[in-house]
């Protein structure tokens, strides 16, 4: 085959492999650009503001469809960067995970509180609706994040759930399944609130509330 047939040839192929998709991606962002991008989303203000703004469609709904009664009302919080912030423990890592550090992290129990999600928490207490905290964490976290609670006020809470050790399942699954059997247990949830899809993936909530969150994503 002469060089210029393998060269048209080698063209055409080339072509065809973008026309289905399979040419190389572009590489990705520099690393450390999205770092300062998310630590410039917090330092300037901009993670507190869209924070708040969700925060508060939650409350203005709790508030309204608290005054239309009902059964056993429900609102469903998740923990991390839902009621409380990790970010003193991410950005002292930069950004990376080292399980025994998350580990002394959740036992000290000195997550900040997450202030504007907290306002809500106070908000459905105020209006006698239950509160149930779901949680990624596991069972063996229990005592920290009980004392993390205590210490950001929101000890008044219904109940506390955590994944079991060892669970094997998505955020998704195991949430999700908290939800139906919550419901199958005769309470109405009126509101979930999680800044992760998998927290609000899979129903079983009258209106869910997707908070902010750049730094982690859950499945």
């Amino acid at each position: 085959m002469s060089s210029l047939r393998r060269v048209v040839i080698c063209g055409a192929w080339a072509c065809a492999l973008v026309l289905a998709g399979c040419a190389t991606p572009a590489a990705p962002r520099n690393l450390s650009d999205l770092k300062r991008e998310v630590r410039a989303y917090v330092d300037q203000g901009a993670y507190r503001r869209d924070l708040t703004a969700a925060a508060a469609q939650a409350d203005a709904w709790i508030v309204a469809r608290a005054a239309r009664g009902g059964e056993r009302l429900t609102v469903v919080f998740d923990l991390d960067e839902t009621l409380m912030s990790n970010w003193p423990h991410m950005a002292a890592l930069d950004f990376g995970y080292v399980p025994d550090e998350w580990h002394r992290w959740v036992t000290a129990g000195e997550a900040p509180a997450l202030e504007p999600v907290c306002a809500v928490f106070r908000t459905a207490r105020r209006l006698g609706v239950e509160v149930v905290l779901l949680t990624g964490r596991h069972e063996r976290d229990r005592a920290g994040t009980e004392k993390n609670l205590r210490a950001i006020g929101c000890a008044d809470y219904q109940r506390l759930i955590f994944s079991p050790d060892g669970d094997t399942r998505t955020a998704a699954e195991y949430k999700t399944a908290e939800r139906r059997r919550l419901s199958a247990e005769g309470r109405t949830i009126i509101a979930n609130l999680g800044d992760q899809e998998s927290d609000l993936s899979g129903g079983y909530a009258e209106r869910a509330f997707k908070l902010p969150n750049v730094f982690y994503a859950l499945p």
